[in-house]
């Protein structure tokens, strides 16, 4: 999720957006070194890319360190195709080179 180019933040609009205090902390966990406002502009332009049609690769072959066999629970995109895994259907769950379990198609390491 980390190769979504990076805009200066003084080439960036100021807005403002109420969050409950909850989720603004739970965002500030999950988010580590990055911070919580990166975080929140990456979810936001990973939900863009996939609601428009516009959707790029995450990752790269070369980013995956492994992959272990897995059945998806809910729908899911492979973070090198952007090919569909429906719920209940065989997959991939690769580790990155930052550590990440991301979703893989069978299809995707094939090669």
């Amino acid at each position: 999720m980390h190769t979504i180019a990076r805009t200066p933040t003084t080439e960036m609009e100021v807005t403002s957006i109420r969050l409950e205090k909850e989720l603004k902390d739970k965002l500030k966990e999950l988010s580590g070194n990055q911070g919580y406002q990166a975080l929140i502009r990456d979810i936001l332009w990973n939900y863009v890319q996939q609601k428009s049609g516009e959707w790029k690769p995450r990752f790269s072959r070369a980013d995956i360190r492994a992959s272990i066999d897995a059945t998806s629970q809910q729908q899911e995109r492979c973070v090198l195709t952007g090919q569909l895994i429906q719920a209940q259907q065989p997959m991939l769950l690769g580790l990155t080179k930052t550590g990440d379990m991301v979703p893989l198609s069978l299809e995707s390491l094939a090669g």
